[in-house]
């Protein structure tokens, strides 16, 4: 059993009480309509006969009784449809409620490789579209319970009129749900092509949105709409095949019915006139019954494909959580590659050129990527037997290219504490020199940024990314490019800033970058190059290389 069937599993025994209710009412339903037109063929074709009889027949035909078994199935069809629709709805929103956070914590339980290679319109496409198409299947739940009360209802209704009517009924139900299936299997791929094709437009889509400056910015804003054209004329093209199977299965299920019908009528034309009609009109609604249940055919397709690309996110491998190991408060960290050792308290420089790793280096400390070598330890750990939690906790970090969220300064901020109070938020704004910055925008903390913080210039939201990671309460800081982008006053008010905290908060701080202004702060130098690196020492005599010797950073006196 798959993951995702396993997900569907639970959310059926979660809900199998309302389930329950919607069966019965599907079930009401079934037995309402087949009653209710057999009993109508029947009393319209008495009544007439009763009226063509004269005066005195007419007189005698009890009218009362089959027009209160009428009525009191048009309740029943009634109240059982809206009881079907309310509560198996409710049902399936309530399952897909739950499923949406659970494939959500799939993606990121994942490692970052597999997370990183969904697309934003991809990832949502599957969070909505599919998870949508699945609400359309937990629907149809009860259908199967219908049928069969549909089919019981009317062997009942058509027995009076004789077996073989009843018979040929059964068989041509029979084929028709067989007939329903082999369309199913020719229909699967135009199905699964509509999603396949829906969600690529929805990605498209979202890739032009995120790069709509870039486009505006080289005039090409006509190519972007062509893009979008040629993506919507596919899904148009699959629509279409779709809707055409759809026309066969409808007119599977009409032509059914009326040769239900007209068989029906046929093998009882012996009988009571109005019995006859009673099983003509009995056929055709039990076949009809079978109407739902082919519409569910219909759609396998779809269904077979959401379900398919849902299994992809959720049956992805998820980061190890590590074997209970937890480092100290204030942990050493442990380079084996280049034989250094990093105190708490330290502040070490990360240079090299582009590409050389140092950012794997950072991203390897917070669990975004497995350390496969181990070439870190923290305190005697290496980093995969630790908790992802744990390890994070010894960590805050300001990425090279941090993502926003689209939403307020303070909502920003909150993502590293989200207790934080508003002096504290405005604290870590002071020691990012964006203060005075964010107390000039109309709404101050509570001013909305954009999209990825598109309000914003590329170094306020840098500034904005290092206020977050001052926000966070751990021993280590890991600032990748702190002051790329910034001017060099605004640089040095930063990097004054960000040592006054550091001698102040007593964090350990390790820094990549190119910059000398960053790398002043660092009491240690680390230089990678493709054959190793090269550990440059400060003491109070001055700089000293140690090379491939093992150098015990300690912080600033």
């Amino acid at each position: 059993m798959t993951v995702l069937s396993q997900l569907i599993a639970a959310e059926k025994k979660a809900q199998r009480g309302w389930l329950a209710i919607a069966c019965l009412a599907s079930m009401a339903v079934a037995a309402g309509s087949v009653a209710l037109l057999g009993v109508s063929g029947w009393f319209i074709t008495a009544s007439a006969l009763a009226g063509l009889a004269g005066p005195l027949a007419a007189g005698a035909f009890n009218y009362l009784l089959p027009a209160a078994i009428i009525r009191l199935c048009a309740i029943l069809r009634t109240g059982g449809r809206y009881a079907e629709r309310v509560i198996g709805h409710d049902a399936a929103l309530g399952a897909l409620a739950r499923l949406r956070p659970k494939i959500f914590a799939g993606i990121m339980a994942a490692p970052v490789k597999f997370a990183l290679g969904l697309s934003v319109g991809d990832a949502s496409s599957r969070m909505v579209q599919d998870v949508d198409l699945l609400e359309a299947r937990f629907v149809r739940i009860p259908v199967p319970w219908g049928l069969a009360v549909g089919v019981l209802t009317g062997m009942v209704i058509l027995v009076p009129a004789g077996i073989a009517p009843a018979l040929a009924t059964l068989a041509i139900l029979g084929i028709t749900i067989g007939c329903g299936w082999l369309l199913a299997c020719l229909s699967a791929e135009a199905g699964r092509n509509v999603q396949r094709v829906t969600a690529r437009l929805k990605d498209r889509y979202a890739t032009l949105v995120s790069s709509a400056s870039e486009l505006r910015a080289y005039g090409l804003e006509n190519w972007a709409a062509q893009e979008i054209a040629r993506e919507s004329e596919a899904l148009l093209k699959a629509q279409k095949q779709l809707t055409a199977w759809g026309g066969w299965f409808a007119l599977l299920q009409a032509t059914a019915a009326g040769l239900a019908a007209m068989l029906a009528m046929a093998l009882s034309a012996h009988q009571f006139l109005p019995l006859a009609a009673m099983a003509a009109l009995g056929a055709a609604m039990t076949v009809d019954c079978a109407g739902p249940f082919l519409r569910g055919l219909e759609a396998q397709g779809g269904w077979a494909e959401a379900a398919h690309r849902l299994e992809r996110l959720l049956e992805a491998p998820t980061v190890s959580t590590g074997i209970a190991v937890r480092p100290a408060e204030r942990p050493e960290i442990r380079f084996l590659r280049f034989g250094a050792v990093l105190v708490p308290g330290s502040v070490t420089g990360l240079t090299g050129r582009s590409g050389i790793g140092k950012t794997t280096i950072l991203e390897k400390l917070v669990g975004l990527r497995h350390d496969d070598d181990v070439t870190i330890l923290l305190d005697r750990w290496s980093l995969p037997v630790i908790d992802p939690a744990d390890l994070r906790r010894a960590f805050a970090y300001a990425p090279q290219d941090a993502a926003m969220l689209a939403g307020s300064v303070r909502d920003n901020l909150r993502l590293a504490a989200g207790e934080a109070t508003d002096d504290l938020l405005w604290q870590a704004l002071e020691d990012a020199a964006l203060a005075d910055t964010i107390r000039a925008l109309p709404q101050g903390l509570d001013t909305w940024i954009g999209e990825n913080g598109a309000v914003l210039s590329g170094g306020e939201r840098r500034r904005l990314s290092l206020a977050r990671a001052y926000l966070r309460a751990a021993p280590w800081l890991l600032l990748d490019e702190p002051t790329a982008g910034l001017d060099q006053a605004t640089e040095q008010r930063v990097v004054e800033r960000l040592r006054a905290r550091l001698a102040a908060s007593g964090q350990g701080a390790i820094i990549v970058s190119h910059r000398p202004a960053p790398l002043a702060l660092c009491t240690a130098l680390i230089t990678l190059h493709e054959s190793g690196a090269e550990v440059l020492g400060q003491s109070a005599e001055g700089p000293s290389r140690l090379g491939g010797h093992s150098l015990h950073i300690s912080p600033a006196v």
